[in-house]
């Protein structure tokens, strides 16, 4: 059992992000299986599963989510391979995962000199985002804002920590957050709009991955029909979860056949110009690439661990 330490340490960003971005493109390749995601209880438990067809190789994902607990969120992820099976803390996992993905949609989208993020909430999937970001853009500046100032004020004083050239600041709103931003990542479980379009440069990228549920919503309804492009994971998995999409396609604000799955947009790349939008509701390709990396990473483990394991029965056989 890999816990959260031993997931960080074998996976870092810059790999992480290469990682799903070969796993998108083996997606839109038609290289995966993928089910629908299994959601019980009104979202508090998510199974999801990806099946790589070219090496037989899947991952199984459980999270159970729960208000007023510490920790929310509790998960397990499980590789499985002909060789053995992995099984790690899926809450690092996904977090990881999610980061990756916008960051290879920022890597897309965003101005190749990018460096002023804009990050709305300050939960557990913040960091990464901002890691991501980072990771694939000359981050500069980095405006936080959160329900809570004082949690905003603990997470930017971190993440100044962490980038220690990057000038970071506790913004007054999300609209001020916003308003000079090249970047924006929006990663809240709002179920209304963190700010109106108005409020955004003409020009900048926004990746929102907070919301899984067609109730919420973090992003305008007018930044979507306004955008130069709308990409989202899946187009299935975006209109039966993203609210955000639901409502504008169900609004005719945007149509349909607009909707660009990212595995596609990274095989041919879309013009980019004005506002662009990646939304993401996570897919289980992006589980099944960082697993991928860990069990590459202890796969030597395994090995010893095979060995001792047949020894210790043989003695014990004797």
């Amino acid at each position: 059992m890999l816990d959260a330490h031993a997931v960080r340490a074998a996976v870092p960003m810059t790999a992480a992000v290469a990682a799903v971005r070969e796993a998108f493109l083996d997606l839109a390749a038609g290289r995966f299986a993928v089910p629908q995601r299994l959601s019980f209880g009104d979202g508090t438990t998510l199974v999801m599963s990806a099946c790589h067809t070219p090496t037989s190789t899947t991952v199984v994902k459980t999270l159970n989510l729960a208000t007023g607990r510490t920790p929310m969120i509790l998960g397990t992820l499980v590789w499985n391979t002909a060789e053995g099976q992995l099984v790690a803390d899926a809450v690092e996992v996904t977090t990881l995962r999610t980061g990756a993905a916008s960051g290879v949609a920022t890597d897309l989208l965003a101005p190749p000199s990018a460096g002023r993020l804009a990050l709305l909430g300050t939960g557990a999937q913040a960091a990464d985002q901002v890691r991501a970001v980072a990771a694939v853009r000359p981050m500069t500046q980095l405006a936080v804002f959160g329900r809570s100032r004082s949690r905003a004020l603990a997470f930017a004083e971190r993440m100044g920590a962490e980038f220690p050239g990057v000038v970071t600041r506790v913004a007054s709103s999300a609209a001020d957050a916003v308003s000079d931003a090249e970047i924006v990542c929006c990663a809240t479980s709002s179920s209304t709009p963190l700010f109106d379009v108005d409020d955004l440069p003409a020009r900048v990228h926004v990746n929102a991955i907070g919301p899984y549920l067609p109730s919420m919503r973090e992003l305008p309804a007018g930044l979507l029909e306004d955008a130069a492009c709308v990409v989202v994971d899946q187009v299935e998995a975006a209109l039966e979860e993203a609210g955000e999409v639901i409502h504008a396609v169900e609004s005719g604000l945007v149509e349909r056949s607009s909707l660009i799955e990212l595995g596609d947009a990274l095989r041919t790349p879309p013009p980019v110009s004005g506002r662009t939008v990646f939304k993401s509701v996570g897919l289980a390709v992006q589980d099944w690439a960082i697993a991928r990396l860990l069990g590459a990473h202890g796969a030597s483990e395994w090995g010893g661990g095979e060995q001792r394991g047949a020894a210790e029965r043989r003695n014990l056989a004797d």
